[in-house]
């Protein structure tokens, strides 16, 4: 069985700390067994947030008042109108980034509201139920009861935050699995960071995933005991004091797990790690792209029909070029017209230019139907127009490519070992046009690849002791319009569940340092 280590907040002397208790016989699997507590949507229908009208009616009483998610809760009421039904509803915010084709602008939370149960009272106009707390944002919470569009009376459950690791006794570089739930949406609540073995790793976001967070990081350093720490941090980087800040009480979490002696576990090879599927992919339009993304170098095959039979016609591909040290100038009208595949425009203002190539021709058959074949070009990543011209109208269409990794040059060697990590199709928008750098856990930087139109190349030197080291790459924000809290830059631990705007991959590798003496030897 394996043992998981769960973090639930305590407070002594009105301060935040962390409890450390062990679970045996949970799953290691996150899909099923991490979500057996069902999310607040599914309590049943959403409802409509009622107001109240001639003041509060009822006493609403919650035992506990606070608790993790699972908690069992007890709600019982007095003073309402004897033999009634009311709807008893669970208060709560659903979550998006707001984001354009192109810019970062922030997260939006909208009120919501579920009906946990339909209660009857008795004569006395008492009422009672029994449920769980649900798999959702943490801390405070409204729990009402309404009669149609009438809000009779409230209170409040809080979800207390967990931070749990799902394995223990693990190899070097296993998957360690971790689920942090209960993050909150609010000022304070909503940006929490990661530290491994007092190395700052990166965040944990749960804007659209309802305040739970689940995601890897592999086994890193030397058998024995490892330190996992969640604070929070509105600003960048862990807050390290949190007992004399402003607001002490936020949680602070530690919990350790074991890497056992053993055979290395070592990532997948980088084209077993490429997107088998994407989400959020634009329309296709017209002209009709098979497959509907790719990486740089994969063959395309793109249909179109209503062209004039016989005639050779050129299928165009739209790209951007440009960088932000240029300016920013009219990014976001660039990037519509990009995707529309209308053709080329001239240079913004900040530096953007949108450019039109030639990638493949093909003659019309007797129906009117061309079909164009070529591979998708060493570009950026992310969606780009396609148009064709038939007579006096447009065809349109999109492609997406999609970024890939390719070997380490050289994955073995000693110590000051220089080698390559190497990317194509790397995004330009604000929310795909750089990746961040983890080593051993360890934040280390980012790269851009908008001025290198997608092409990203870092150059490492091995570092540590003898033996594996693991080196990550998460997509990230690089800037935007928000201005609290500030995540940009930073490794987004979450990226593969709730990065906004592009679905991006997370890429993982390898690198074995050599005793001293021993020559670097080339990936294979």
């Amino acid at each position: 069985m394996d043992k998981v280590s769960v973090m639930l907040p305590g407070v002594v002397n009105r301060r935040s700390t962390a409890l450390a208790c062990a679970l045996v016989g949970l799953a290691l699997a996150f899909p099923h067994g991490a979500l057996a507590t069902p999310r607040a949507a599914e309590f049943g229908p959403q409802m409509r947030l009622a107001e109240p009208s001639g003041g509060y009616v009822g006493q609403l009483k919650v035992t506990p008042d606070h608790g993790p998610v699972g908690t069992p809760i007890a709600v019982t009421g007095e003073g309402f109108p004897a033999s009634q039904e009311f709807d008893l509803v669970w208060g709560t915010v659903t979550g998006s980034w707001k984001v354009s084709t192109a810019e970062y602008f922030g997260r939006e939370y909208r009120p919501a509201a579920y009906r946990i149960a339909t209660v009857k009272s008795d004569a006395s106009g008492r009422i009672a139920a029994k449920f769980a707390a649900p798999d959702d944002f943490g801390f405070m919470h409204d729990i009402m009861v309404q009669q149609g569009a009438r809000l009779l009376t409230k209170n409040a459950f809080s979800i207390d935050m967990t931070v749990k690791v799902l394995a223990d006794d693990v190899p070097v570089g296993a998957p360690v699995p971790i689920e942090v739930q209960g993050i909150g949406w609010r000022e304070l609540e909503g940006s929490w960071v990661m530290l491994y073995d007092n190395r700052f790793n990166g965040w944990i976001s749960t804007v659209t995933t309802s305040g739970t967070a689940r995601f890897t990081v592999p086994a890193a350093g030397r058998p024995g005991r490892h330190v996992i720490e969640v604070v929070h941090s509105d600003f960048t980087f862990p807050y390290r004091n949190m007992q004399q800040s402003p607001a002490p009480d936020r949680p602070q979490f530690k919990v350790g797990f074991t890497i056992s002696e053993g055979p290395a576990v070592l990532p997948a090879p980088p084209p077993q790690q490429a997107q088998a599927h994407v989400r959020r992919l634009p329309p296709q339009g017209e002209l009709v792209a098979t497959p509907e993304f790719s990486g740089v170098g994969q063959p395309v095959t793109v249909r179109g029909a209503g062209f004039t039979p016989g005639k050779s016609v050129a299928l165009n591909w739209t790209t951007v070029t440009g960088n932000r040290v240029s300016g920013d100038g009219a990014v976001s009208s660039v990037a519509s017209r990009m995707l529309s595949g209308s053709g080329d425009r001239a240079a913004s203002t900040g530096g953007w230019e949108e450019r039109s190539r030639v990638v493949a021709e093909a003659t019309a058959d007797a129906a009117g139907n061309v079909e164009f074949h070529f591979k998708a070009p060493d570009d950026l990543g992310g969606s780009h127009g396609l148009w064709a011209d038939a007579d006096v109208t447009r065809k349109t269409g999109t492609f997406w490519i999609a970024p890939t990794a390719l070997p380490l040059d050289v994955s073995r060697g000693p110590v000051e070992t220089t080698f390559r990590i190497h990317l194509k199709g790397v995004g330009w928008s604000e929310t795909a046009n750089i990746y961040t750098v983890v080593y051993d856990n360890g934040h280390s930087g980012y790269a851009c690849g908008f001025n290198s139109q997608g092409d990203v190349e870092i150059v490492m030197q091995a570092t540590g002791e003898p033996g594996w080291h693991y080196i990550d790459l998460y997509p990230a924000i690089y800037k935007g319009k928000e201005t609290r809290p500030v995540n940009y830059r930073l490794p987004q631990l979450t990226a593969d569940q709730d990065h906004p705007g592009e679905d991006l991959p997370i890429f993982r590798f390898a690198f074995e340092v050599t005793p001293s003496g021993l020559r670097a030897s080339r990936s294979e």
